[in-house]
């Protein structure tokens, strides 16, 4: 009969923190459904990864949105489409070859992504509270170590402002 390793054998147990990870993962991607809840009718997850990605990269040609979403320029245009048809995001010609079109979030698109992010920061916030002091503390240090073994950068606080990714995404490709 195989016995049920110690606790402490259990935290180092890469399936076990795998596990603990997966778990975290499926909070938080309720935390970011319930973050989009408010405007799912009016834009898909995928509309709105692109959303961030043309507010955190302002104008920006097609080929290269799809590119930073990782999807088909066919189907980035579908998307764009869309979501200038929302009101969210909208063409210009780029000034600077008048051959290219530009595609950026209007003032609209800008407080939807400003407001989810909000909702998702606060719900966040709201279950970080739950924590003791020095649970918050340990958390910070072990998800600091994992973001930097996968390569991600820090998120901003909030009063740094969005900075490059209103969402801490430091990829736009995995924003979610």
């Amino acid at each position: 009969m195989a016995r049920k390793p110690a606790p402490a054998e259990r935290m180092d147990d890469v399936d076990a923190v795998t596990g603990a990870v997966l778990t975290a993962s499926r909070l938080l991607v309720a935390v970011s459904a319930r973050s989009l809840a408010d405007i799912e009718e009016r834009v898909t997850l995928p509309q709105f990864r692109m959303l961030v990605v043309l507010s955190s990269r302002g104008d920006t040609k097609l080929v290269a949105l799809a590119e930073l979403l990782g999807v088909a320029p066919s189907t980035a245009m579908r998307m764009v489409d869309r979501l200038i048809a929302a009101g969210l995001a909208d063409r210009q010609t780029n000034p600077d070859n008048r051959r290219e079109t530009l595609l950026r979030l209007t003032e609209e698109g800008r407080r939807t992504v400003e407001n989810v992010t909000a909702r998702r920061r606060q719900e966040i916030a709201s279950i970080v509270e739950r924590l003791a002091p020095h649970q918050r503390t340990a958390l910070v240090e072990a998800l600091t170590d994992f973001n930097r073994a996968g390569g991600e950068p820090p998120a901003p606080l909030p009063d740094e402002g969005a900075g490059p990714h209103p969402l801490g995404w430091g990829d736009a490709t995995t924003a979610g």
